[in-house]
Formats: C-alpha cells, sequence, structure tokens
C-alpha cells in the first residue's frame, strides 16, 4: 500500500447536502422548504417546545421536588477494595487516588461497608459508615476521621 492509494473505509464520509444548486440536485428553487408559510422564511419555525399554542408538556407535568445546591457529593469506597493494600499500611485519600481506587476525591471520600474487609489497616478518611468503622475495628485496624 502506498500514500496514495489511501481511501476512507467504505460509507465512513458523506457528502453534504448543498441546497438551492438547480434542479437537478432534487434541492433546487425552494431548497427543500417548499412554498411559503412560517418555516419557509429566514429565521422561520418555532422554539422548542412550543406546540402550537396547546399548553406544552413542561407545563402540563407537576412540578416535583428540590434540588439542594450545597448538596456535597461524597467518593465511595466500599471496605472489599481495601483489601488490595498490604497489612499496616496507612489508606489515606491520598494513596485511593494514586492506586486508582477513587479517580476523583469530590467533597470527600466515605467508607462503606459493603464486603468484608481481611486485613489490619489504618484508614483515614472523611467519613465512615457505622457499620464500616466497627468492621475495621473488628479487623484489628484503626479508622480516623481527617
Amino acid at each position: 500500500m502506498k500514500l496514495h492509494e489511501l481511501k476512507p473505509a467504505e460509507g465512513s464520509r458523506k457528502e453534504r447536502n448543498r441546497v438551492g444548486r438547480g434542479i437537478g440536485s432534487g434541492n433546487g428553487k425552494t431548497s427543500g422548504k417548499g412554498h411559503k408559510g412560517q418555516n419557509a422564511r429566514s429565521g422561520g419555525g418555532v422554539r422548542p417546545g412550543f406546540e402550537g399554542g396547546q399548553n406544552p408538556l413542561a407545563r402540563r407535568l407537576p412540578k416535583r421536588g428540590f434540588t439542594n445546591i450545597h448538596r456535597k457529593e461524597f467518593a465511595i469506597v466500599n471496605l472489599d477494595a481495601l483489601n488490595r493494600f498490604e497489612e499496616g499500611t496507612e489508606v489515606t485519600p491520598e494513596l485511593l487516588i494514586e492506586s486508582g481506587v477513587v479517580s476523583n476525591e469530590k467533597a470527600g471520600i466515605k467508607i462503606l461497608a459493603k464486603g468484608k474487609i481481611e486485613k489490619k489497616l489504618t484508614v483515614k478518611a472523611h467519613k465512615f459508615s457505622s457499620t464500616a468503622k466497627d468492621a475495621i475495628e473488628a479487623a484489628g485496624g484503626t479508622t480516623e476521621v481527617v
């Protein structure tokens, strides 16, 4: 194969439709917009969500709920993810990010009690669930709130 023989895969490139370029194109004269009317005009058409004067769906449906703009989202780490560390390791938020357990610290790291922990670790995090704290201490480890 030579450089001049390179071609894109069949069907991967599509030529754009050039409207208003003569009768032979199939989209000449009115450019596929038909004759007159709101959609034939420049800037024509209706805004998104407009249903011709009928009460729009967004107004027909009830408003529900509340979004707390001050909500803190924590990065979650389950107990079984801590088993990858060596016995006696001090597990910190930095170590969790470095080892790829957590990709983004968000507002902090919270340890949850899903799975079993088999190693004695010192775990430092921003929050612990009570069952996770008990499980870490039952395995002989310690917990510390950062």
